[in-house]
């Protein structure tokens, strides 16, 4: 079944190139593989909540799921199907327009679940190297959807992604390198050398000071893929000019995986240290120093697609913020934060998708009456906003009372009192440039009424999650989201 995980995205991307000229069989291809794989992940994650973790002697054991890597499994492939679905509705609607033709449909579809294959990989591994290689592939088959239009925005915004990615990355390649040095000075040459559960297992045997130099370089260079402040300068671009399904899984989905891979280093710091001081205050400057830059940003924005690309940092920041701290409750709260996040910036950019293909225009000034326009997409672009901001009784606000709670707990009233300054701040970005949109009389060019079925279902179905999860947590999923915090906090 763990095999499977890696299986069903690279063949469902492999059978689009099996498609001449019919976009119905494109389309029953994407659903069908997506489909499948969150089934396949479902099943995966049952046996881990059974057992506590799945292991493959395939390949030197480097594959490997136990409740961490599978909560964030489970936003990967659940977000994954939703936005699969949303795509078929988006892309025809380009595809009617002439916007794509029936090669660039395949292409487009052949992308994105090689995309999902890249961040699984990420995902499922346990070899740290392995790691680092499959998220540099995320960026390489992201670039090619970023710059999917080929216009000049599209082509600088993928160029800008690619170089500062790879310069990211490269610094992670160091930490990486300098982690394997304190493994080998400490434990000698085996192959079991970069596995998490290798290192995990002998963290006091290995080199503190190495150890710490390593994590700053995986900091950095991962930090730069989650979006985190100040190496965050590719995000806006690149989300806000992908097509809106991509911006979705880039932010929703993408951000996460690098963030895991730092999760996972912090751990064995953490274990070698015996405190998580070192680890956390960095996540805690790099977090409010992110929250504080998204919030400057979203002020000023003019472009709601790019606002919502800050938003991403923001969320990315708090996410770094609770996971700092480092308490039972705000580690449960930040992990709760990134199916949280996944779920409502995926469902605001599909809102976004559907605003930007009926109005053909990105720029906030240029759009009003959307709930008389799109009733359905407008009444959940807007609530989604409030979401995002942390309104009640929404999930995200669930999960940024917890971690505000337990940073006044454990004493942090300084990095409370920046965090709420900040969160005003952001609602007043929010509430100033982007809910004028909703209001008004529209243009008398824009026909009433969704541009297909396909779409607003999605953003309902979405919708319905948030609002749900921000008042009953599912016992499966509070169940994985403790497991993984005992892995954090090292609970055995």
């Amino acid at each position: 079944m763990l095999f499977l995980l890696l299986i069903v995205p690279l063949t469902t991307s492999l059978l689009f190139w099996t498609v001449r000229e019919s976009v119905r069989t494109i389309n029953i291809i994407n659903a069908t593989g997506s489909a499948i794989l969150f089934a396949v992940s479902l099943l995966n994650l049952k046996v881990v909540l059974e057992q506590g973790k799945i292991t493959s002697d395939f390949f030197g054991g480097i594959f490997y799921i136990d409740s961490l890597n599978g909560l964030i499994l489970f936003a990967t492939t659940l977000v994954s199907l939703l936005i699969s679905i949303y795509s078929i509705g988006y892309m025809n609607e380009e595809y009617k327009r002439s916007l794509v033709n029936i090669a660039r449909l395949r292409l487009y579809y052949c992308l994105l679940h090689l995309f999902i294959f890249t961040m699984i990989l990420t995902t499922i591994t346990q070899n740290i190297g392995v790691m680092w290689i499959s998220i540099e592939a995320t960026t390489l088959a992201s670039a090619f959807l970023v710059g999917f239009y080929n216009n000049r925005k599209s082509i600088e915004a993928a160029w800008k992604y690619i170089i500062i990615c790879s310069v990211g990355i490269a610094f992670a390649l160091l930490g990486v390198i300098l982690l394997y040095y304190s493994s080998v000075i400490s434990l000698g040459q085996t192959v079991q050398g970069l596995n998490w559960q290798f290192l995990n297992d002998n963290a006091g045997s290995l080199h503190s000071s190495i150890l710490k130099i390593a994590f700053l370089f995986i900091l950095i260079g991962f930090g730069t893929k989650v979006g985190l402040a100040p190496m965050h300068t590719w995000l806006p671009d690149a989300h806000s000019q992908a097509p809106s399904p991509v911006s979705a899984l880039l932010s929703g989905v993408l951000l996460n995986t690098a963030m895991y891979g730092i999760i996972r280093i912090m751990t064995i710091v953490n274990k070698n240290m015996g405190n998580s001081q070192f680890t956390g205050s960095l996540m805690i400057i790099l977090g409010l120093v992110s929250i504080g830059a998204a919030a400057v940003f979203i002020l000023v924005q003019q472009d709601f697609k790019r606002t919502l690309a800050y938003s991403s940092i923001e969320h990315m920041g708090i996410i770094a913020l609770g996971i700092g701290i480092s308490s039972a409750l705000s580690i449960f709260a930040a992990l709760f934060h990134i199916i949280n996040h996944s779920l409502t910036k995926s469902m605001l950019f599909a809102a976004s998708g559907n605003v930007y293909l009926k109005y053909d225009t990105k720029k906030i000034s240029k759009i009003q009456g959307i709930l008389k326009v799109m009733p359905v997409t407008g009444t959940v672009f807007l609530l989604g906003i409030f979401a995002i901001t942390g309104m009640p009784p929404f999930s995200i606000f669930t999960s940024e009372l917890g971690i505000t709670i337990s940073a006044f707990k454990e004493g942090k009233y300084l990095a409370v009192g920046f965090l709420l300054a900040f969160l005003v701040l952001i609602f007043a970005g929010f509430s100033s440039q982007m809910l004028r949109m909703f209001f008004g009389k529209p243009h008398k060019d824009h026909g009433i009424g969704e541009m297909n079925r396909i779409t607003p279902v999605v953003l309902l179905i979405l919708l319905a999650i948030i609002t749900v999860t921000g008042i009953y947590l599912p016992s499966f999923l509070e169940k994985l989201i403790k497991s993984a915090g005992d892995i954090i906090l090292l609970v055995h």
